[in-house]
């Protein structure tokens, strides 16, 4: 007697056909929940780098056939050792459209649209077409950036959040870098932006950071880790990747299916001594800049975007630095990378009021992250 092939959804039905104790309080079971989640879920992962190439397999192979997928890189040599989808054959493409198709390759029925471009391009129309956002991404503006764009549309969003802050008397290794990049480099190239793409400028940095860390017997200062602080970059490796992506496809499936109930409130892989998780209950911040009322700022017509960018870093209450500033997908004036410097640095002395199509109130986004810095009352 022949022995039939289990279904390739058998691990998944188990979830979404029964009923469990742990489960939602709107979870129904059957196949038609299954059938909805294939119509009508759409899901957009950011990033095709290690994590992102671990998420559109973990999320295909859990159920999910209607994929975006966007990325701005293209492959390169350096990427193959931990991002699977890629072959040597492939560097030189962009990311998004070879992860795309080699998914919709090896699984059925699965339909991954990529976008090769910055997320900033997008407008925000774009990001609102999704029902999940799921970000591989390694750096933390555009982290920011997209937990913005959803505290747009959704009321809060929670996503990963790093921090290094400068101290007179630094603790860490990360404190004496962000001294040198931060403080150090303006006091001795007055007048000279930092540019995170030049192998001098981040050599110097590292000399610097390396010094101060001596004279307060600080280890652990590296040129990677300088690489690392001053481009807000963290660092993955390929287990940790397969990892976090499985525990987001979960989270994912969980979400839109109310299977199971969902984490309360995060988990920490910590490596070798395994997995962390801890009850938190997220409480709502009445003057968070991202999810709240944000701060009024009122103008006259003929202020400029330098003024304006002035206001901000000199405001107490933003305590902002290194201000770049972007209107509806629109970049206006962004500090880095040094590309975009140049081609936003003519918009500085033209008006605000202007650069806003003649909106006389609406929303920018300051520093990667949708502020909610509104404008209102232009005279």
């Amino acid at each position: 007697m022949a022995v039939s092939e289990p279904s390739r959804s058998r691990d998944l039905d188990k979830l979404l056909l029964r009923p469990g104790h742990i489960i939602g309080p709107n979870f129904e079971p059957g196949p038609e929940l299954r059938e909805a989640i294939k119509e009508s879920v759409k899901v957009l992962v950011v990033g095709a780098g290690g994590l992102g190439c671990e998420l559109l397999k973990d999320l295909a192979l859990t159920g999910f056939p209607n994929l975006d997928v966007i990325d701005m890189d293209r492959i390169e040599v350096t990427n193959l050792n931990r991002q699977f989808l890629f072959r040597l054959e492939d560097v030189g493409k962009p990311k998004a459209e070879v992860a795309a198709k080699r998914v919709m390759e090896r699984v059925n029925g699965v339909n991954i649209t990529p976008h090769f471009c910055r997320i900033e391009d997008k407008p925000l129309d774009f990001y609102s077409d999704f029902n999940i956002i799921v970000l591989g991404l390694d750096s933390i503006e555009a982290r920011s950036y997209i937990n913005g764009v959803a505290c747009g549309f959704l009321g809060l969003t929670s996503l990963p959040g790093f921090c290094h802050s400068i101290s007179e008397t630094p603790r860490t290794a990360a404190h004496c870098i962000e001294y040198a990049h931060l403080i150090k480099w303006d006091e001795v190239h007055s007048g000279k932006s930092f540019d995170p793409d030049n192998p001098e400028d981040m050599q110097w940095v590292y000399s610097e950071a390396v010094k101060r860390a001596e004279l307060f017997g600080i280890p652990g200062v590296t040129y990677s880790l300088t690489q690392g602080v001053v481009k807000n970059i963290i660092p993955a490796i390929a287990s940790t990747n397969a990892i976090i992506s499985a525990a987001c496809a979960l989270e994912t499936l969980k979400i839109v299916s109310d299977c199971s109930k969902t984490l309360s409130n995060y988990l920490t892989y910590n490596g070798v001594e395994g997995l962390h998780t801890k009850v938190t209950e997220f409480v709502r911040d009445k003057d968070c800049l991202v999810c709240g009322p944000g701060v009024l700022i009122e103008l006259e017509k003929s202020v400029t975007l330098k003024k304006f960018i002035d206001q901000l870093e000199d405001h107490p209450k933003l305590l902002l630095t290194r201000v770049s500033v972007s209107h509806r997908g629109k970049n206006l004036y962004m500090q880095a990378p040094p590309v975009l410097e140049e081609m936003t640095r003519s918009n500085l002395d033209l008006p605000l009021f202007d650069l806003m199509g003649g909106i006389s109130k609406d929303i920018v986004h300051v520093n990667g992250v949708a502020a909610k810095v509104t404008r209102s009352n232009l005279v």
